[in-house]
């Protein structure tokens, strides 16, 4: 759900939206996580047969930050942000192949 979508459910229903609950929107973010993200789009990802994902290919890091006018001070950060993005794509990836995995196991 989008804030726009959780803001127009609370006005249908005549509710006072709370703000804990309503889902971030792009212009919410402060402009280094949207490069962040940006960064961590562009990058390639490394996948292989019967392993799935195994994350980003940071051969192409630098090269994006100069692309992207990251100020040296922002780097740690941006590079933490997508650290803590590979790590999440990682183990959803590793969730899936289990699932698959354990689904054709159950087949036999």
């Amino acid at each position: 759900m989008s804030k726009d979508q959780y803001l127009e459910m609370c006005e249908q229903l005549g509710e006072e939206p709370d703000w804990e609950k309503c889902p971030p929107d792009w212009e919410d973010f402060p402009p280094i996580v949207t490069e962040a993200f940006s960064i961590f789009n562009s990058m390639g990802d490394r996948i292989y047969p019967e392993i799935g994902y195994i994350g980003k290919d940071y051969t192409n890091f630098n090269f994006l930050l100069n692309q992207y006018s990251v100020e040296e001070h922002n780097i740690d950060y941006i590079f933490d942000l997508i650290l803590w993005l590979d790590s999440r794509q990682i183990e959803a990836s590793q969730k899936k192949i289990k699932a698959e995995y354990d689904k054709i196991k159950r087949r036999r």
